[in-house]
């Protein structure tokens, strides 16, 4: 199973989001703390925005928040929203699909189970369970900022 860098950033946001609740975040920030596009980042903001999932302000004091509390944004649910198709084969495509075995092949039944275990246990997990350590995780993404722990970012609750 591999999920796009779309879904990928889409939950990166979203944890960054959820780890720092008492401030709204710019684009830019998180561009720079994951060191991923910013044009990529704005892209995920937009879709996450129109699933009622980010909250997005624009102009000067503009930046973004989780628009639902972390504990209403189920994981299984926002992968699902993200990823443009889950085809792990060709054949799971029909209009695309060319393999010559398809009719008779047993291997497209096995993936397809595969892939509904894998959104199943994605659908056992919402975002507040992803921040037990909020704190590790704040002080690690402060790091990739280039903070220091005595800045006054770091000291957020």
């Amino acid at each position: 199973m591999h999920l796009t860098q779309f879904s990928d950033y889409s939950l990166r946001l979203v944890i960054y989001l959820a780890a720092h609740p008492e401030r709204v975040i710019s684009v830019e920030e998180v561009s720079r703390a994951f060191g991923i596009s910013r044009h990529h980042l704005v892209k995920v903001v937009q879709t996450l925005t129109d699933l009622g999932v980010v909250e997005a302000q624009r102009g000067r004091g503009g930046g973004m928040r989780l628009a639902l509390p972390p504990s209403a944004i189920n994981v299984g649910w926002l992968i699902r929203q993200t990823e443009p198709h889950f085809h792990l084969v060709e054949c799971f495509d029909l209009a695309t699909n060319t393999c010559p075995i398809a009719p008779a092949c047993g291997l497209k039944g096995a993936l397809s189970r595969a892939r509904q275990a894998f959104l199943s246990v994605l659908d056992e997990y919402t975002l507040d369970q992803f921040l037990r350590q909020r704190e590790e995780l704040v002080t690690l993404l402060n790091h990739s900022l280039g903070q220091s722990p005595g800045s006054p970012a770091a000291h957020e609750p």
